[in-house]
């Protein structure tokens, strides 16, 4: 929705932000209309979040003007855009674990009485503004963060940016974490904020996403505005082209079903959780040479602790596994790495990357006791920044420079890298856990060939993903799993997404292919 016969919430002309020698924004220009949703694409490294960091206030331009609802504006830190209604929900959420929902959301604007917080003042406060939008949160106020999902943890991040006063709101990546049906329920919520009057900017490489949602979409090319088009007057691959320059592969290719032998035997699995909760409850599963196996569901039904117990990162409670004929279940993790399981972890912050190292120093994980890059328990630090320019080379990181430290990586090159690293194990068996969260599309396009090379050349490969459309476009079969079980196993070529989304709501796909809701759990096997 937009409003006629007003300024612009947002006029950006002719922005560039230099770092050094790197141009990351040269001369970009953006207009954002009053009550309306623009969408930002671009592959990663692009400069997308880096525009929007300079109109939040965290960077300086170098050159051009930033004016807000008609006024021009000079921001020397975050404060001074929040002043005047701008505020950013950002793609790694900033909150307080151990604290509230109510104390995160206050934090730094408490209201006071007397000298003393007073929480009633903000509980109301905060309550109407769930009630407005629709929030369910209001009724989580008093839980610790760490307790909440992902979805619920991004809706605080909403409301707190609304209860200090933003009125133009930026989203970093904010579908990077979430499932389709919180996708779903997040575009609900943009399109009930515009309609109350918010403009927005969501930064995102999701085409399709960004169509569904914005009025209008801004996309950059190595720092530079490729255009701004219409969303009625688009397409997905218009957008692609204007991306990275050229076509862009969507459909799933034909190949021939696999025959080779099992790589990987999981039998009768029992997970528990850091909480001691059962999470994986008799799982059996079974993949085979040049064949890959998605595993579907929505966040929390298992599928993370399926995989950490078959890449020894947790311990079963029983059960066991067998890789290449032999019993792995009481090896390790570092002797799995040796043995040849590769695993591409799902949070590339905490469990993919070192942030403080270099990428030099990050590509020697998970290579600390292997040839050549350690001879007789010397690390040979030559072979390790060969190996890290090999992949920053072949994987397009960027920007492309070894001694960077992960931090200062995108989210999507620093996926890049972790993908690019544990392919370059040269594992007989690689567990891939969402492989191209937070990834543009060329990105994808790129992993997703390597990935089915792999399955070409033999390998037994083993896909964790809540986007259906990667799931059924690299699967050989799909294993749908719901709380702790596989609900079912089903061919990609004859399954819809509706069908899909409905099995990882706990419903079955019966014989004659209609679904029923699960009356008991026979636990399908993979």
């Amino acid at each position: 929705m937009t409003t006629s016969n007003a300024p612009p919430a947002v006029q950006l002309e002719g922005i560039t932000k230099r770092f050094g020698d790197v141009v990351a924004n040269d001369e970009v220009d953006l207009t954002l209309e009053q009550g309306s949703i623009h969408a930002l694409l671009g592959e990663n490294g692009s400069g997308k979040t880096t525009l929007m960091s300079v109109l939040y206030g965290l960077y300086d331009q170098n050159e051009g003007t930033i004016t807000v609802n008609g006024e021009e504006q000079t921001f020397n830190s975050p404060r001074d855009a929040m002043s005047v209604g701008v505020g950013m929900i950002h793609q790694h959420f900033q909150l307080v674990e151990p604290m509230t929902v109510l104390q995160n959301i206050i934090l730094g604007h408490e209201p006071t009485e007397n000298g003393l917080i007073d929480e009633s003042v903000a509980r109301d406060e905060i309550e109407d503004i769930c009630s407005r939008y629709g929030f369910s949160i209001d009724e989580e106020l008093d839980t610790q963060i760490r307790d909440l999902d992902l979805g619920d943890r991004q809706r605080v991040e909403i409301v707190k940016t609304l209860y200090r006063g933003a009125e133009i709101l930026i989203f970093d990546e904010p579908t990077a974490v979430l499932t389709p049906q919180e996708v779903e329920g997040l575009i609900d919520l943009l399109n009930d904020l515009a309609d109350a009057g918010h403009s927005m900017i969501f930064i995102s490489h999701k085409l399709d996403e960004a169509l569904t949602a914005a009025d209008d979409i801004t996309v950059l090319r190595d720092g530079e505005s490729v255009g701004t088009v219409k969303a009625a007057d688009t397409t997905e691959q218009d957008l692609a082209r204007m991306m990275v320059g050229r076509e862009v592969m969507f459909d799933r290719q034909s190949r021939e079903p696999t025959s080779g032998e099992p790589v990987l035997e999981a039998n009768e699995v029992h997970v528990r959780d850091d909480r001691d909760i059962e999470k994986v409850s008799g799982v059996d599963l079974t993949v085979r040479s040049g064949e890959i196996l998605g595993i579907a569901g929505v966040q929390g039904n298992g599928q993370t602790e399926l995989v950490e117990g078959c890449t020894g990162l947790r311990s079963l409670e029983s059960g066991s596994v067998r890789f290449a004929g032999e019993d792995v279940t009481e090896m390790s993790r570092r002797q799995r790495i040796e043995e040849g399981i590769a695993y591409i972890p799902e949070d590339r912050q905490t469990e993919g990357l070192v942030q403080d190292y270099s990428l030099v120093r990050n590509a020697l994980l998970g290579n600390q006791t292997i040839e050549p890059y350690v001879n007789d328990g010397v690390i040979d630090w030559t072979a390790v920044r060969e190996h890290a320019e090999d992949i920053i080379e072949e994987f397009n990181v960027r920007p492309p420079n070894a001694d960077a430290e992960a931090a200062s990586l995108s989210g999507g090159n620093q996926q890049k890298f972790i993908v690019g690293r544990e392919i370059g194990h040269d594992p007989d068996l690689i567990f891939a856990s969402h492989p191209t969260r937070g990834v543009d599309i060329g990105s994808i396009e790129f992993i997703h060939n390597r990935l089915l090379e792999l399955r070409e050349n033999g390998l037994a490969i083993v896909v964790v993903s809540s986007k259906l459309e990667e799931i059924q476009k690299l699967s050989d079969r799909i294993a749908v799993m719901y709380e702790g079980e596989f609900i079912d196993i089903v061919d990609p070529d004859n399954v819809t997404e509706e069908q899909l989304g409905l099995l990882m709501a706990g419903q079955r796909l019966e014989n004659e292919g209609e679904l029923s809701e699960q009356e008991s759990k026979g636990g399908a096997q993979a």
